[in-house]
């Protein structure tokens, strides 16, 4: 018998949990799509998620149930839910079931469409990402060097930067990137989401990117799918049109916290710190389907919000077990103004390997992390005793790191409007080249604040030959 001819009705509601009952017949399959017949305008889609037992399966709904009544008549529909992918999508706003939200025209009727449940690729089909993603980002691409077609995370508390960080790499891509951008807003509050579209409609970046959200606002269900409906997306650019995609996420925790709510109502015992038992199977089948096929990368950069700060939480350590790179932001380094406030001593990257990024880079990130550590080492002495009761070596590390510090600050081109500072985007070589000088110590005499939210040494230069002329102007 054929299960997408089945018809139930809804016997229990708790919240984004509902039960349907199919009497007489076959009940449908798990992670199948559910379609409520009621007589609201708006779809109600439910996803199984068990059988409780021979007759009765428990759905999660993605959309809000207030207002379902008990005995609405429910059909299966025997497929996952499907949603458009293509070219069709470039440009739009969707929800999770693939529904256009940016009040633009409907999709065509022959919009392909893929279901949002795959199988990641075998160990045999991926490749290996070793080839370095430049951002422009001075601090990122000397000592948390991104791959092409692998995963970086930015992790931070409240308020540090994330979301910013990821729209300045949106924006430092453009130029560089020529490929599809899949953008997934997971738990986003609106005023981000829509900060965000007219931003893209703004610098022509639309054309060749899709938005995908599921809002705060929304029921768990939504929030806890809709990365793998910006996945299904990504992955049909990577295998039927071997396009390479840049697929970004904001935020990852997000998805965790509607897992552990629809946890929640199903009843199942809270595991560690009142977290899902199911965590690390939940973020092991998202992060392992993306990955890099033979001809086309999906590179991922994923912003974590961290609980309370705290790195050792167990959503945080289970999305950094799938990472490449982990730039983590610091809440003491953003209260000092170096904006922006990657951790240099946190961060790291599976790059940052001399047969990778070369001996040279290698090096010169080498004595940073030496120098910037050596710093933080020596700041308790310094706050009680002050610089001056160091040792000769040491007070030359603490200049040096204490320029390097301001070097690694930059400007960012999202925050123009609030700064009045231009944007800028610095080469890995100029990176290099300046982080060189500083250490080598060709910036000793120089003030600290000429090397403060720059791009490259250059402007650093032509500000100390300002600050001179203005003071001996003959």
């Amino acid at each position: 018998m054929d299960v997408s001819a089945s018809t139930g009705s809804v016997v229990s509601v708790r919240g984004a949990v509902v039960d349907v009952r199919f009497d007489g017949s076959p009940l449908p399959p798990i992670n199948t799509a559910l379609i409520v017949q009621w007589d609201r305008p708006e779809p109600l889609v439910l996803e199984v998620h068990s059988h409780v037992d021979r007759a009765t399966v428990r759905g999660i709904a993605l959309q809000a149930t207030a207002g379902l009544a008990r005995s609405t008549k429910v059909r299966a529909t025997g497929t996952s839910i499907s949603v458009p992918v293509g070219n069709a999508v470039l440009g739009r706003l969707l929800d999770v079931v693939g529904t256009v939200q940016d009040r633009g025209p409907a999709l065509a009727a022959d919009t392909p469409r893929r279901g949002i449940h795959n199988p990641p690729p075998t160990l045999e089909e991926e490749t290996s990402a070793t080839a370095v993603f430049e951002t422009g980002i001075k601090v990122i691409d000397l000592l948390a060097p991104l791959a092409q077609g692998g995963k970086a995370a930015m992790f931070g508390g409240a308020g540090v930067g994330k979301t910013v960080l990821v729209m300045e790499l949106i924006h430092a891509m453009v130029e560089k990137y020529q490929g599809i951008s899949v953008f997934a807003g997971v738990g986003e509050r609106s005023r981000e989401g829509h900060e965000l579209l007219t931003d893209m409609q703004g610098s022509g970046v639309l054309a060749r990117t899709v938005l995908v959200y599921g809002q705060m606002n929304e029921p768990p269900g939504a929030r806890w799918r809709v990365p793998l409906t910006a996945l299904t997306i990504a992955e049909y650019f990577r295998d039927q049109k071997h396009q390479n995609v840049l697929l970004l996420m904001d935020n990852v925790f997000r998805f965790v916290q509607a897992g552990s709510e629809v946890s929640s109502l199903l009843g199942r015992l809270p595991s560690r710190v009142g977290y899902q038992p199911t965590l690390a199977t939940e973020v092991a089948s998202l992060e392992e389907r993306i990955a890099s096929v033979a001809g086309a990368a999906v590179t991922a950069i994923q912003a974590v919000y961290v609980p309370a700060d705290d790195f050792t939480d167990p959503a945080v350590t289970a999305i950094s077990s799938h990472m490449d790179s982990l730039i983590m932001l610091s809440r003491s380094l953003a209260a000092e103004g170096f904006y922006p406030a990657v951790d240099p001593l946190a961060s790291s990257s599976v790059l940052l390997d001399p047969l990778v990024v070369g001996e040279e880079h290698y090096r010169v990130a080498e004595r940073a992390r030496e120098a910037l550590a050596r710093f933080k080492a020596l700041q308790d002495i310094i706050a009680l005793l002050g610089v001056e009761e160091l040792g000769a070596a040491d007070r030359l590390i603490v200049k040096r790191a204490r320029r390097l510090q301001r070097f690694l600050s930059q400007p960012f081109v999202v925050t123009e409007a609030f700064t009045g500072t231009p944007g800028r985007s610095v080469s890995r070589a100029d990176t290099l080249a300046g982080c060189r000088a500083i250490l080598d110590g060709e910036t000793d005499d120089w003030a600290e604040s000429s090397l403060y939210m720059i791009g490259s040494l250059d402007e650093a230069r032509q500000k100390e030959a300002a600050a001179a002329r203005s003071a001996h102007p003959s």
